[in-house]
């Protein structure tokens, strides 16, 4: 049985410093270029809300590796910045010149050292409360809309291909990947044990992946040409949704454990605070061994929020719950989040549909997501 002590938690939510590390390597003869489009992303980045500061720092072992770090009050912000539009104009000078990159997220546990007088003031942000327990596994998820009509054939395409290799290395290996569809959007859920950049890498260069997304490549909403490692990074940085929460029991899963996905759209400018307001029902869930979720993972990108739930028994049993809005009030919160085209966003004080069981029904049947495939892999030792 499942008891609270392996219980794991990891959350962008929790309001904690955020340091970020981007490690370069450059070209041969780069330094000059790298330089000047540094300065520009600087200047850039110094005008976000959220920012601190940054650094800058060259390898006194290899000149050609760099390390730029910068500290940020809080996730949201920078996790908004990293799926805006700018950040992907603001970044594209740096792909003539780095040969490789490597960006790591921590947030802020603990720090020390002397007072200097001509120092500024505390940053904003406080520090992490407790470190949390993790389980060893990286999730992340890709989005993307195929043009009308040719969703039947996308499903089938989706959930035929082969398999890749789950070993990527020693230390990496791919556990589950869950793909999804609303509409004509699709989502593609992996989980990864040890390094997530390896394991993309991996994956991208297996003969079995390479055929399907060949094969996929008439049905995009948007065009791309994955021979060309432009268009391509293009198109996997727009397609990126990280993950902004996860929780679960930690205890093994049992066969009547089902994975759902969970679609949601949130007016402009309310995707963080949506993603926020779903995943804190299932903090609480988790610890409630007579609670049917079993976990939750939430992924968010601008106004769109998918979550993830592995529940025991039906999904239609509780919508409130499956919604990730069971409580007080906690529905016509979310209903003045979503976005108001699709009928069931709220202005003002009114309580539109979700305020009614019936409500909420018919939202839950509206934003299940059709499941295409789930496929856990083992590997060998």
């Amino acid at each position: 049985m499942t008891t609270l002590s392996e219980r794991i938690s990891q959350s962008a939510f929790d309001g904690s410093r955020l340091r970020v590390v981007l490690l370069l390597d450059l070209y041969d003869g780069a330094q000059k270029q790298f330089l000047q489009v540094y300065e520009n992303l600087r200047e850039q980045v110094s005008s976000v809300p959220g920012h601190i500061s940054d650094e800058l720092c060259q390898s006194i072992e290899n000149p050609s590796q760099w390390l730029i770090t910068s500290e940020w009050e809080s996730a949201p912000p920078f996790l908004a910045w990293l799926g805006s539009e700018e950040h992907l104009r603001s970044v594209e000078p740096l792909h003539g010149c780095v040969r490789d990159t490597r960006s790591l997220r921590f947030s802020v546990l603990q720090e020390s050292g002397k007072t200097v007088p001509d120092l500024p003031l505390p940053v904003k942000g406080r520090l992490q409360g407790a470190p949390r327990r993790g389980d060893g596994v990286v999730r992340h998820a890709l989005t993307f809309t195929v043009k009308p009509g040719s969703e039947d054939v996308v499903a089938k395409l989706m959930a035929g291909y082969a398999s890749p290799q789950a070993r990527v290395d020693e230390s990496t290996w791919l556990r589950r990947t869950s793909l999804f569809m609303h509409g004509n959007r699709i989502v593609r859920a992996i989980e990864v044990e040890g390094d997530l950049l390896a394991a993309l890498r991996h994956v991208a260069r297996q003969p079995e992946v390479r055929a399907l997304e060949e094969a996929l490549n008439p049905y995009l909403e948007q065009s791309r040409d994955l021979d060309d490692p432009a268009s391509a990074r293009v198109f996997f940085t727009r397609a990126a949704l990280p993950a902004v929460h996860h929780v679960s029991a930690g205890g093994d899963e049992g066969a009547d454990v089902r994975r759902h996905a969970l679609f949601y759209r949130a007016k402009p400018g309310y995707g963080m605070a949506l993603a926020r307001l779903v995943a804190g029902q299932d903090e609480a869930a988790v610890d409630d061994l007579t609670n049917p979720v079993e976990g939750s993972t939430v992924f968010q990108r601008d106004d769109l929020v998918v979550r993830l739930l592995d529940l025991r028994g039906p999904l239609d049993a509780r919508p409130a719950l499956a919604l990730g809005v069971e409580g007080e009030r906690k529905a016509a919160v979310l209903g003045r989040l979503l976005d108001e085209g699709d009928g069931y966003g709220t202005t003002g004080a009114e309580e539109g549909l979700l305020a009614t069981d019936r409500g909420l029904a018919r939202f839950l049947a509206r934003s299940t997501m059709r499941p295409i495939t789930d496929r856990r892999t083992s590997v060998e030792v």
